[in-house]
């Protein structure tokens, strides 16, 4: 599901899936746009479960005109055209570590480790870097 901008998203968030995640936190940073791969949501949203404190997501969706924009992969798996399954969470007083283990058994697959700020994931093919 895509929405033009998170303004366009009713306003009635009672029906909104997630618990911990709102649309402003997971629209486009550049567009406002926002695009709603609720198998990916529903994992960060069951990361955030476990974890057990609040997290700051980066970057979520990110529209094709932002990811070029920002010089990110050409199908990265943050654009709809990777599937909108990316997220970069923060680290601030997060274990990296745990984050990972708890990803995984999220059902995260991807994983971009060697950032000293945030923590990428996906639900990408297995790899890491």
């Amino acid at each position: 599901m895509i929405y033009d901008d998170v303004d366009d998203i009713p306003r009635n968030w009672e029906s909104w899936p997630l618990k911990y995640f709102k649309p402003p936190e997971i629209a486009c940073r550049g567009t406002g746009e926002i695009f709603v791969n609720l198998d990916a949501l529903t994992k960060l949203d069951n990361l955030r479960s476990l974890i057990n404190k609040p997290m700051q997501i980066n970057s979520a969706y990110r529209s094709q005109y932002h990811n070029t924009r920002i010089g990110g992969a050409p199908f990265s798996a943050h654009s709809k055209r990777g599937g909108a399954s990316a997220f970069d969470i923060a680290l601030g007083d997060h274990d990296k570590s745990v984050l990972i283990e708890v990803a995984r058994r999220c059902g995260f697959t991807g994983f971009g480790v060697n950032y000293k700020t945030f923590l990428h994931v996906d639900c990408g093919r297995r790899r890491s870097w």
